[in-house]
């Protein structure tokens, strides 16, 4: 073998062992950089399932592949009051413990039925913070999605202004 040959391949896997656990490595922070909303990186996960039981991938793409979690706490972050922000932050870990209770198991690990049940059940449930964590959510990933490259590209068909004349249409 090859003196350089083999100072190379040990370079490799020293680097390889240097560089791999950092891949595996849980960092405890949210992926997305936010200003005002502390959300850990168990937090961001909750929500990504979140919004993909809210809406799910069909032949169309679901909350988790559009990005709807990121599109939400971004949102929040940016667009609601601090008040809001802390409800929704509050509401979230409320969210967390009360799917647990409700669930004997963490959200992500239930099946999509028993996670629609217990989203019908937020609504009869008498904690305002997460009636209003969910409507936040709710409201947003909504919106995200119908604003979402997908959306705006496949699903609407956009005409240019003024668009075609209808002489039928009532005066």
């Amino acid at each position: 073998m090859n003196r350089r040959a083999a100072v190379r391949n040990l370079l490799y896997i020293a680097g390889g062992a240097l560089v791999l656990p950092a891949c595996f490595r849980k960092s405890g922070k949210a992926s997305i950089e936010l200003a005002n909303l502390a959300i850990s990186e168990d937090d961001e996960r909750l929500l990504a399932e979140l919004t993909e039981t809210l809406i799910p991938a069909t032949d169309t793409p679901g909350g988790k592949e559009l990005l709807l979690h990121l599109f939400v706490l971004k949102m929040v972050d940016d667009c609601h009051s601090p008040k809001d922000q802390q409800q929704f932050a509050k509401g979230l870990s409320a969210f967390s413990a009360w799917s647990e209770k409700e669930l004997d198991g963490e959200f992500a690990a239930a099946n999509t039925d028993s996670r629609v049940k217990l989203l019908d059940k937020i609504g009869k449930s008498d904690n305002e913070e997460l009636k209003k964590f969910f409507s936040i959510t709710k409201r947003r990933a909504i919106q995200g999605y119908m604003n979402s490259r997908y959306v705006m590209t496949n699903l609407v068909k956009y005409e240019l202004v003024p668009g075609r004349y209808n002489g039928f249409a009532p005066a």
